[in-house]
């Protein structure tokens, strides 16, 4: 790993989007650096060894991007969590309450086991209901979770308590 490179400088802030007040985090910037994608991953796989991860799961759609690379590196299945009506398979529904009314997420029915042991991948921890969210499908399925993996955690907001008891990784934090 490089330790050289501080991710949180190759991440764009963007004031005032998408409404006023809202300071966003542009990752794009850091993912047009092959060396800064490249170290992030790295850093994901590097904490993620050893918890005998077999399953990476993300939502759509930007936990996607890191959650594909970390499933090669790590030798592990990629599934997908994706918005009602975009998986072609029967799959397993998950509703859950926003600020400002509902949401919900499907899955393949036959994406996970029991036998799994999963890493649940986002681009960042706002308040957690999204990944609280997955979570509670992957335990429907009595899969064993490993963890959550995040490239942004946004303290303040304190999302990770949501996810207690599992284990939470960020690798910036503002």
């Amino acid at each position: 790993m490089n330790e050289q490179i501080v991710l949180s400088e190759h991440i764009r802030n963007i004031p005032d989007f998408p409404k006023p007040g809202i300071l966003f985090r542009d990752i794009t910037t850091l993912l047009a650096e092959p060396e800064v994608f490249q170290e992030t991953i790295d850093r994901f796989v590097d904490q993620l060894a050893g918890k005998g991860v077999d399953t990476v799961l993300a939502a759509e759609a930007r936990g996607f991007i890191f959650a594909t690379p970390i499933a090669l590196a790590l030798k592990a299945r990629f599934i997908p969590i994706r918005k009602p009506g975009k998986l072609p398979f029967d799959t397993h529904s998950f509703h859950y309450e926003l600020e400002y009314g509902t949401d919900s997420l499907e899955m393949h029915i036959d994406a996970i086991t029991e036998e799994n042991t999963v890493v649940l991948v986002d681009d960042l921890l706002a308040t957690g209901g999204t990944m609280e969210a997955c979570i509670r499908m992957v335990e429907k399925e009595g899969a064993k979770i490993a963890g959550c993996a995040f490239l942004i955690e946004l303290d303040d907001l304190q999302g990770r308590k949501k996810l207690e008891p599992y284990d939470v990784i960020s690798l910036v934090h503002y």
